[in-house]
């Protein structure tokens, strides 16, 4: 075998299992966020990639193979070039020697539908589910984390064509329950939760997180399991408004409060009775600058995932289709919009349009968003649009004009209290995304002509979902979610092998002739084995052997003059002695056992 394992962990590995893996000759680096899958990885991916096939297919869904070069025409046909070449700026895109404009297929929405829109002609045809496992590339800014956000990585994605929304959501919950199926297989612990769809768009959408501390995402739950969604999209309850110790409008003077925590101290009055003013900047596909003011209580954080999907919703407005970048207004962006300084930290609900300085791009007045936690609010403290400056007292409608646009666009956070039930608290978790399920609709159907004839006659856009599973990303959430001080600890149904056979003492011909034997039965029954007959200390390949995580290692050592060999269980590190006559069914029933139970 290929087999070099490393002793030290590696500087460019930051958590747990980006340094096991390199550590145990599972991948090698070959550039930033590129990695060789060396033979034990690959076996990894494979039973992976076969427990994905297994559920698909089980599910009705058919396997096939896209292209992964994509020529621009179609993802301008569907709006999303911009979106993804400038705005994320994930796609990875090129000129042929004919001068054509093509992309690395992050994803395959536009490939598909044009698929459909070839192919499928009648109700009769409906529905359909299609399928791939594939590399897909993306071009992140700063790839870390291994396999975790690479710029080429494996991923299963499918597709459903529906003849209307009953049709769509019976594929949707197919897909839901295939996923759970499949990451119960791989023996690990999730959590389904609630989903921002991000640039895929779509109605409904749900992750699939792997529970473990060094997730990237936050998940926020309740202990029924009646709730729980990324913090993206998380709805709660805040906390109870305290009364206000103001009776009475007036224009108070601040010194030095240009933070809530400044200012609560100072006016002695709780951050819930504060509306706090925050200014953006936002730029949408057709050069358009926008400046939108969000005012939120004080007690509150804008959650940005939700005021961007906010404000993709007013493009047309602006004879955009989508957004390309949303930032906080600093210093020095001021001075190239308005057309006198800005009183940051004291900014107003009715901060003048006058500010704006008058500009080919930029709408005439500021876009003004509130956040439904400020609606209510009576003798309010606020920004007087003047440095050093509040307004306390201040009511909706009476001193300050109620913006129209009112959205849910706080983050919501431990502790508040459940919409479903307010005597449940959200708590928090950690997770990895591995699978991700959207409700996609008629959003590319419609963009690109995928239509269809139904039962009277009519021509109808083609209903679809989308379903993704990262392959490579789940591979090494197991071992983010199951390592010890000693390496790895692979749930037996994706383990590289079952079994690990060492022999201690090369030289001693009992144990050479024992392994071998064991080795060839158990493999020939199925039982996935190797054998290390390395001349090693033993000590060197017990090592080893935990570093990589093989479920169960047996030796053929001393216990061998009794007809016994000791066999080590991994994850619970239970060592015990068995006849080796009884050995080949003994693990055979462990195994099998271990993929039900892992």
């Amino acid at each position: 075998m290929l087999f070099v394992t490393l002793r030290e962990d590696p500087a460019e590995a930051e958590i747990p299992s980006h340094k096991l893996l390199l550590r145990a000759g599972y991948i090698r680096r070959i550039g930033s966020g590129i990695y060789a899958y060396l033979p034990l990885m690959w076996r990894v991916l494979q039973k992976v990639s076969q427990i994905v096939r297994e559920e698909m297919n089980a599910a009705g869904a058919q396997e096939c193979l896209l292209p992964q070069l994509q020529p621009s025409e179609l993802w301008k046909e569907s709006g999303r070039w911009e979106t993804y070449t400038k705005a994320e700026g994930i796609m990875f895109s090129l000129i042929d020697r004919q001068e054509r404009e093509l992309g690395l297929g992050p994803t395959h929405e536009e490939v598909i539908t044009t698929v459909a829109k070839d192919m499928i002609r009648s109700y009769r045809q409906l529905p359909v589910n299609l399928y791939q496992i594939q590399t897909k590339f993306r071009d992140e800014i700063r790839p870390r984390f291994g396999l975790m956000r690479g710029r080429e990585f494996i991923m299963k994605d499918a597709y459903s064509f529906n003849e209307n929304e009953a049709s769509l959501q019976k594929s949707y919950d197919a897909m839901d329950q295939a996923y759970r199926n499949i990451i119960s297989r791989c023996g690990l612990a999730y959590r389904a939760v609630e989903a921002d769809s991000g640039a895929i768009g779509g109605s409904a959408s749900q992750e699939f997180m792997i529970l473990a501390e060094a997730g990237e995402d936050e998940v926020l739950y309740t202990e029924d399991g009646k709730y729980a969604a990324n913090v993206e999209k998380a709805v709660s309850l805040p906390k109870d408004v305290e009364q206000s110790p103001f009776t009475t409008y007036e224009k108070k003077e601040t010194p030095d409060c240009n933070t809530i925590e400044k200012l609560c101290k100072f006016l002695e009055c709780s951050s819930t009775n504060i509306v706090k003013n925050v200014l953006y900047e936002a730029v949408y596909d057709n050069g358009k600058i926008l400046l939108v003011l969000v005012s939120i209580r004080g007690d509150q954080e804008i959650n940005e995932v939700k005021l961007n999907n906010e404000l993709v919703k007013v493009a047309d407005q602006y004879q955009a289709t989508t957004l390309l970048a949303l930032t906080v207004l600093d210093e020095n962006a001021q001075k190239k919009w308005t057309n006198k300084p800005l009183p940051m930290g004291y900014i107003s609900p009715n901060l003048e349009d006058e500010y704006i300085a008058s500009g080919e791009y930029i709408e005439g007045k500021f876009l003004r968003i509130v956040d439904k936690t400020v609606v209510d609010l009576e003798n309010f403290v606020t920004g007087a649009d003047e440095i050093n400056y509040h307004i306390v007292g201040g009511n909706w409608n009476k001193d300050f004009k109620l913006p129209q646009l009112v959205c849910d666009i706080r983050t919501a956070m431990i502790g508040d209290r459940a919409i479903h039930d307010r005597s449940q608290t959200l708590a928090s978790a950690r997770g990895i995304e591995v699978g991700h399920i959207f409700q996609l609709g008629t959003k590319y159907s419609e963009a690109m002509g995928a239509t269809f004839t139904d039962e009277n006659g009519e021509e109808k856009p083609i209903v679809m979902g989308c379903y993704g599973v990262g392959v490579s990303r789940l591979a090494q959430a197991a071992v983010e979610q199951s390592y010890d001080k000693d390496g790895i600890i692979w749930p037996v149904a994706i383990a590289p092998y079952h079994v690990i056979i060492i022999v201690p003492n090369i030289k001693d011909k009992n144990q050479i002739e024992v392994a071998e034997n064991l080795y060839n039965e158990l493999n020939k029954i199925g039982i996935e084995t190797m054998l290390d007959d390395r001349d090693e200390r033993a000590g060197v390949k017990f090592k080893d052997a935990d570093l990589i995580g093989i479920p169960y290692r047996v030796v053929t050592g001393r216990s061998l003059k009794a007809g016994k060999v000791e066999v080590v269980t991994r994850k619970s590190k239970e060592s015990q002695e068995i006849e080796v006559t009884n050995l080949v069914e003994t693990l055979h029933n462990w195994v099998e056992q271990a993929k039900v139970n892992d």
